[in-house]
């Protein structure tokens, strides 16, 4: 399986975080599996840091391509065709992480792992 994290889920990864479910928790584990990072989620991190919301990861955004690169998850940058997909999306979801990773999900044929139930007026494949 290809699988892009959602943000809450890359965090509750790197913290062992119980609020992981059981099939997530599988899917990142399984050695099989290729895990996606989007650099969306880079940028979400960075943000909520600068903005003192990350009580649970403070260094998440300090050592963001260290935790990546540790747990041997592949990053996945933005490309032109993401943000046109992104921006083209005709629901009235603002928030534009989540269509940023809609779209790369939707495009790089990945299922998305979240438990936000937002994703559901994408057109994308989800995990939970």
């Amino acid at each position: 399986m290809r699988a892009l994290l959602d943000t809450h889920v890359l965090l509750w990864w790197f913290t062992d975080d119980a609020r992981l479910s059981a099939a997530a928790r599988a899917t990142i584990a399984d050695e099989a599996n290729e895990i996606f990072v989007s650099a969306a989620s880079a940028w979400e991190i960075a943000t909520k840091a600068r903005l003192g919301k990350l009580e649970s990861v403070p260094e998440a955004a300090v050592r963001f391509v260290e935790l990546v690169d540790a747990d041997g998850f592949a990053h996945l940058p933005m490309t032109h065709l993401h943000a046109l997909r992104a921006g083209a999306y005709a629901h009235p979801h603002r928030d534009p992480f989540d269509r940023m990773l809609a779209a790369q999900s939707e495009i790089e044929s990945l299922v998305l792992v979240t438990r936000d139930p937002a994703f559901a007026s994408f057109d994308t494949r989800t995990l939970w």
